[in-house]
């Protein structure tokens, strides 16, 4: 394979296999790099001037194709225009197309998108428009510790990485990026120690350690507390993301120490700028994904992308991305002539004048859809999502709008929930708040749950939504809910021991019992049915009233 590679770029036979054999035959790029290398020194003769320049080497035109966004050579050669004897490669269409750098070519186009500066951040506006507190700690150089939490896709990881580019001096911080999901003790430990010898080297141009930590609820106990010093002292800016209720995953003290700060999921009006902004970005955007071709994506496409993506930029964008690659396959790679044209700025970039230049892929709305292939839900089963609309159920039921109720269960059987779990709270919900105003209500729950079991989904569905609306519209006593948290707060505060069970309420199976007087004076109600006299409760309780 790496033979027939380099045989393509116009490499000699023997030349490509003593490059292989040379490196170790596994990469085509030091391969290419030994061949590159060794005809710059057999360019030159023992006699030459060692001040004067070698002479360039040949570049072949497969070649420079090859290595267009690889490297630029510094002294480029002139190539003149030639016929290409193999189908070439989509290339740029505009001298403009350029990947920068750091981007690697297989990053998706998340990943490439993301906002160089806070500006660039959209639908956070409430943290960073420019009187926002985080906005002001940017300006003045006096960043604090934060959380962000959000859900997915929202631009935590942005802003982290944008707050250093935003900095009004953006030299006096040095960003450490961790992950939770694969950092451990000892990464965490190397990034403490090495910011506290930063903290007390007494360098006056030291730069303050601004240590991200995505997924930071995944850390342990001990994992957060390691953090806490070097927050306290000021040897590091900490920045966490969560997507998790950061008051039941993060310990107390580290919430102390930050301020807390909540993403907004984004609007479709959002995400839609967002994929626009790709779609016209020629340096990093959605042209690179096709190797550089013109590319069209249809208002019908970004319109579906944005509004069923569940405010969730990256699910969008990263749809986008596929949607042109879907689009991009149907046009075929044609037969081109390769020319070279002059740079602004000395620079050579080939061009393409088949499919870069006089062909335009067009990403329509069934390109979006296939790509998408369903609604994206934001449903996290052991998350905060979970208990957001189990709650917005209960809630709905309670109000008696049946509507509501029916559609906050579609929510979560659709994100995935277990219809099981939906219908052991729907049990809860016919005795806490049905009660007593209709006692069939626990009978209706009961049999959903046996339905639930029997069946499972997709066919309890239908078991499950009935339940619901029964729920819904009955009418609602909360009196026995009432009652048992009442009672139930009495034995708990109870001073002292709880008192005995009278006499008279006690059975008296043995002879010793009878003569220590267990059930002596109890009136048997069927043969006294207008009696009232007799009390049940403790004497301390008596009149006491539960049930109301």
């Amino acid at each position: 394979m790496e033979r027939e590679q380099l045989l393509s770029m116009g490499f000699p036979d023997d030349l490509a296999s003593q490059a292989l054999a040379a490196t170790g035959g596994k990469s085509i790029l030091k391969a290419t790099e030994w061949i590159l290398g060794r005809n710059k020194s057999d360019s030159q003769t023992p006699d030459e001037n060692p001040n004067s320049s070698p002479s360039p080497s040949p570049f072949q035109p497969k070649l420079d194709r090859f290595f267009h966004f690889q490297s630029k050579p510094s002294n480029p050669p002139q190539i003149q225009k030639q016929h290409c004897d193999t189908p070439s490669l989509p290339s740029p269409p505009s001298k403009r197309l350029r990947l920068e750098a750091e981007n690697s070519p297989h990053q998706p186009l998340s990943e490439r998108m993301r906002p160089r500066t806070v500006d660039d951040v959209v639908g956070q506006d409430h943290l960073l428009s420019h009187k926002s507190l985080l906005r002001s700690a940017i300006d003045s150089n006096r960043l604090p510790s934060i959380i962000l939490w959000g859900p997915p896709g929202t631009g935590k990881t942005s802003i982290a990485k944008a707050i250093v580019n935003s900095s009004s001096q953006p030299s006096s911080y040095r960003f450490v990026s961790l992950s939770a999901v694969t950092a451990g003790v000892k990464d965490v430990r190397d990034v403490v120690e090495e910011a506290r010898k930063i903290k007390v080297s007494k360098n006056m141009n030291s730069k303050r350690t601004l240590l991200f930590v995505d997924e930071v609820h995944r850390f342990n106990k001990s994992q957060q507390d390691s953090f806490l010093p070097v927050i306290e002292d000021g040897s590091i800016v900490f920045i966490g993301a969560t997507t998790e209720n950061p008051s039941f995953h993060l310990i107390t003290p580290l919430l102390s120490r930050c301020r807390v700060l909540t993403l907004n999921p984004l609007q479709p009006s959002h995400v839609a700028s967002l994929l626009n902004r790709a779609v016209a970005d020629t340096g990093r955007g959605l042209a690179w994904s096709v190797g550089g071709a013109s590319i069209e994506v249809s208002d019908d496409a970004i319109d579906f992308l944005s509004s069923h993506c569940d405010g969730d930029a990256r699910v969008a964008l990263n749809a986008l991305e596929i949607s042109a690659v879907t689009a991009a396959a149907r046009v075929p790679i044609k037969q081109s002539v390769c020319k070279v044209e002059e740079k602004e700025h000395g620079e050579n970039l080939v061009e393409n004048n088949g499919v870069g230049s006089s062909q335009v892929t067009t990403v329509t709305l069934d390109d979006a859809k296939e790509a998408l292939q369903s609604k994206h839900l934001a449903y996290d089963k052991a998350g905060e999502e979970h208990y957001n609309l189990i709650s917005a159920l209960h809630k709905s039921m309670r109000g008696s709008d049946a509507d509501a109720s029916i559609y906050w269960l579609a929510r979560m059987l659709e994100g995935g929930e277990e219809p099981l779990y939906i219908a052991r709270r729907l049990i809860r919900f016919a005795s806490e708040d049905v009660g007593l105003a209709d006692p069939i209500a626990l009978v209706q729950a009961v049999a959903c749950c046996q339905a639930c079991h029997f069946l499972g989904m997709p066919e309890c569905n239908v078991n499950l939504a009935q339940c619901v609306a029964y729920l819904a519209l009955a009418p609602k006593s909360v009196s026995v809910y009432r009652a048992i948290l009442a009672a139930q707060e009495v034995v708990r505060e109870s001073v002292g021991q709880n008192e005995g069970v009278p006499l008279h309420l006690r059975n008296a199976p043995t002879k010793l019992m009878k003569e220590l007087g267990y059930g002596k004076g109890y009136i048997y109600p069927p043969d006294n049915p207008s009696s009232s006299t007799q009390n049940y409760l403790p004497p301390s309780l008596q009149g006491y009233k539960f049930l109301n």
